[in-house]
Formats: structure tokens, sequence, C-alpha cells
């Protein structure tokens, strides 16, 4: 269901019965930030016109007919904040310049926009300011063009919940089969940019909710290293997980999107350190990036889905015959030790944050995460017709972290994820990344029973558990098919190790051009939707 939240309704698609979509598309609709720059210099199109067009696409394809439910609100001042930046445009400008981007709507705007988590309980008072990274979009000229939908609370609710459901926007759908998850809790985000409702959009993770989307929609997603990029102003679930990042359909396009978002914030201590590492990540984009690199292949991490398998062994293949030098397999520490420790973190985390974040908004009824558990047993019609709120009442029976309950599962988890986990690994081989399968074909969308994420040794977490537990960078790009869905491989490394795996990156996409844009099928090899009449 969607609630009609907003004053500006989502509308309906039109996509033409009568012709493939791939020959519907706009130039710009899947153009990329280069591209769509290079047109800007040129004269021929303007801030204002990508603007309106992404506006009116997002219109046409994301209410009824294909409803997608990505987009939960569009920016009521995009328009006016393009028409502006056409006017100061100058010959020296950065990447972003102009260009919209679709924010997940767990990262606050000061402005006419709501950020509810997807949840009712957070409408109705916008936030009083902008989050960091919103704030830094604004800095570089970036359009926000608006808020995409997301799991609930970023999937911090219940563990039956289905992914890209929200009591504000109803259920997300994958562009590429409609019948299927969009996957994570950055469903909105990866929809909306798979569908080419605008150019790049900004996720956030604290386990697999930017790589599994963007996995399961055909997109590169970059989880960066923690305290790369700032989390202030964005809805939290754990301070030693959490952190916002890009979702794009290129390396270029992720890397020039994370290049204006990195950086320290005295709003965020973790970031403290990130200056010395923050930098324009567009300078690793070599097409030789594989040449030479070591990489390991997890495959404790693999095993559990075929088509998964086999686009991971097709990927090691073209790797090899780029030049790079491949082990295989390699064996990551600690691997299936993480899991309990990491819930326990997350829950005594989530108590503690989702309070101190409550306290920067001002005129909601809500204050507190007891007060979340009352709304939601208040409005259940609305808010758990499918699945309850059993995370967030194991959230509230915790305690403080001061707990030693809560600081010996910090530590165990950071230890067992990082120093003995991922480094160990790394210096054992002497190995510049590591590399996974992802998730593989995205599986079919049921509000019933919830996610049905293919799972094999029930001790072992998804290929982002790892990195995330640790706070280490991981990407995920596009590597192949299976049935007409997207499947995606992994790599992830050290601490601040983003010029490497995007070096990488960008080799493995330069040679395999695996992504499509999606077609809006029904159901798997079924046919497109219509529009309606």
């Amino acid at each position: 269901m969607t609630c009609q939240l907003f004053a500006r309704p989502l509308l309906v698609v039109a996509l033409l019965a009568s012709m493939p979509l791939a020959a519907q598309q706009h130039d710009d609709d899947y153009a990329s930030i280069a591209q769509l720059q290079q047109r800007m210099d040129e004269g021929n199109l303007s801030s204002k016109g990508l603007t309106r067009d992404f506006l009116n696409r997002i219109r046409r394809i994301d209410g009824s007919g294909v409803a997608l439910h990505s987009v939960l609100q569009t920016n009521p001042d995009a328009l006016k904040i393009a028409a502006s930046l056409d006017a100061k445009r100058t010959k020296q400008h950065g990447p972003l310049y102009g260009i919209p981007v679709l924010l997940k709507d767990n990262i606050d705007t000061g402005d006419r926009e709501q950020t509810t988590a997807g949840s009712l309980a957070l409408a109705g008072a916008p936030a009083p300011h902008d989050a960091t990274v919103a704030a830094k979009l604004r800095a570089a000229g970036a359009v926000i063009l608006g808020k995409t939908n997301l799991s609930e609370w970023a999937d911090y609710r219940s563990n039956h919940a289905s992914s890209g459901w929200s009591g504000v926007g109803g259920q997300t759908r994958n562009p590429y089969a409609l019948d299927r998850t969009p996957c994570g809790s950055s469903a909105g985000s990866a929809a909306a940019v798979a569908a080419g409702l605008a150019t790049v959009a900004i996720g956030s993770e604290t386990d697999g909710s930017i790589i599994c989307p963007s996995s399961m929609n055909d997109l590169v997603g970059i989880k960066p290293t923690l305290g790369l990029v700032s989390r202030a102003g964005i809805v939290p679930i754990s301070t030693n997980q959490d952190t916002a990042g890009p979702m794009a359909r290129s390396v270029a396009d992720a890397a020039a999107l994370l290049s204006v978002i990195a950086g320290s914030d005295e709003r965020d201590p973790a970031t403290a350190d990130a200056d010395q590492h923050a930098t324009d990540y567009t300078q690793f984009l070599d097409p030789n990036g594989l040449r030479g690199k070591r990489i390991g292949v997890v495959r404790a991490l693999g095993g559990v889905e075929p088509n998964a398998d086999r686009v991971l062994d097709e990927a090691i293949a073209a790797m090899k015959a780029q030049g790079a030098i491949i082990v295989d397999p390699v064996q990551l520490p600690h691997i299936n030790e993480l899991g309990d420790a990491e819930s326990t973190v997350m829950q005594y985390d989530f108590k503690h944050d989702i309070n101190a974040y409550l306290a920067t908004r001002t005129g909601l009824k809500v204050h507190t995460l007891a007060d979340l558990i009352a709304f939601d047993n208040a409005h259940a019609a609305e808010e758990m017709p499918w699945f309850g709120q059993e995370l967030f009442e194991q959230a509230q029976a915790r305690g403080s972290l001061t707990d030693q309950a809560y600081r010996d599962a910090l530590a165990k988890a950071k230890q067992l994820s990082g120093p003995q986990g991922i480094d160990a690994a790394l210096q054992a081989q002497h190995l510049d990344a590591l590399l996974a399968p992802s998730w593989g074909p995205a599986f079919m969308t049921d509000p019933v029973l919830g996610d049905h994420i293919v799972s094999g040794d029930p001790t072992i977490g998804g290929p982002s558990q790892p990195a995330a537990v640790a706070g280490y960078p991981s990407i995920t790009l596009p590597a192949g098919w299976a049935h007409g869905l997207p499947v995606g491989i992994v790599l992830f490394g050290a601490k601040w190790s983003e010029p490497t795996l995007i070096s990488i990156a960008y080799g493995f996409e330069q040679h395999t051009h695996a992504w499509q844009p999606p077609k809006f099928l029904d159901t798997v090899d079924g046919k497109p939707v219509a529009p309606p009449k």
C-alpha cells in the first residue's frame, strides 16, 4: 500500500507498448555524468531542462502502471535550484554541477522535503538542517531531486520484512522484473537509478543495504570505509557500521559522487581522519586497473546460489585475461563467528543512536525508541500489515553502551572481522583485494514471509558482512545475467582502500560492459508493462 503523505502525488508510468523500452529512452535518461556535462558545456542541455526531464520521467514511471514506488517525493524547489545553477554556470565547475541527485529518505534535508525513514512516525515536520552529505552535494552544485523509498527504518524493524517496503511508500519494485525484490534498504535509490529516474543516488548501508540493491538492480555501489563519509543528519542504526555511499550505473559516476561526499566533519567524530584519505577518486579510473592486481576469491561466501557462482567464475576468467593474479580459494578467518556479535552491537547501538537522532528533530510526536514502538502499535494497520517490530523490541530491552555485554561484542566483532579477518587474509597472500559472488539474481517479493535470501551455512552472513562489520570498503558491480536478471560481484579490501577497489572495478567494467537497461517486465520472461490508457 502507499500512503498519500506528500502534497506532490506520485503519478503514472507511460511506456509505449508498440516498441522496446530501450528504443524509447531519451539520450539523457541513461547518460553518464561526463556525457551530461559535455552537453551542458556545449549549450545543448541545461540543468533546468535535465531536472525537468527527470521529474517528468518520475511522474510517468513511478506511480501507477509500472508503479516502481522508488521515489517518495520530489523536491518542490528542484527546478528553481537548477535554473539558478544554470545562471551561474562557468567553464570551470565540478563534475556534479547541475546534476540531479536522489537521496535515500533517511538523509536529512533542511528544505521543504521531509525525512521519514519510510515511517509515518517521522512524517509531518521536515528536518531542521541538511545532513552533511546533502550539504556537500549542494556545495558541489548538485540538484537535490528528491527522496527515495527504502525498507522502513533501513530494514531494522523486523527479521521478516520485505526489502523495499515502507509504511510511507509501499513496496519498491525491481525494474528488471517487477515481481522481484529490489533488495536491501536502499531499494528506492537502486531502482530509481536503474530505471533512469536520475543519473546517480545516495544510499546508506549498515550491512548490505548498498551492496545488495546495487547488485540486484545492475548498478555499481560503493560502501565506503567507516568514517570516510559523514553520518551526521542520517537516521542511524549503528554508529559502528553505518555509512552513506554512491549508487550509479558506472564506476566513473560512482567515483565522482564519492569524491564529493567524502571528507572530515566535526559533526561526526568518526570522520576525524577522513581528510587524510579523501581525494578525487576519478583519478583511479584506470582501464588497465586489473593488471598485476592480486585478488583472492573467498569461496566460503559462495556455493549457495549456482547463478552467482557461475557469474563469479566468468568474472574470474575475465580478470585473468586482463592480467590479474587470482588466488583461489582464499580463507577468510572467523567468517562464521561474526553474526551474534554483530547482532548484539546493533541492538545496543540502535537504541542509543536512534534516541540521539530523534533529539535533533523538532515538531514530531515521537522522541524515543519507546515512542516508536508505541506509535507502530497504535497504527498497526498502516505500519505493520505484513511484519512486526521484534528488532525494535529487542533493542529497547538492551541497556546502555557501558554494559559489558556490549563492549565485549563490539571488541569481538571488530577484531575478528578486521585485523584477524580481512587484514589477515590480505596479508597472508599479499593481496590487493578480496572477491566474492553477490547474492545472485533477485528473488520474488513476498510481503507475507519476507525476504528469501539464499543462505547456505547459517553461521555465515552474506557477502557484505565481513566489510560491513569491520568498517572496511566494498564495491559491487555488474558482472553477468541469469534468466534476464542482473548478477553482480563484490570486491572488498583493507581500510581506506577505495582507490584500489575503484581501479580494479573500472578495469573489469571497461572490459566486460555487463550493464544493460531494464525492460520493466511484469515477470521473468514476461512482457513489458503497458501504459495506462
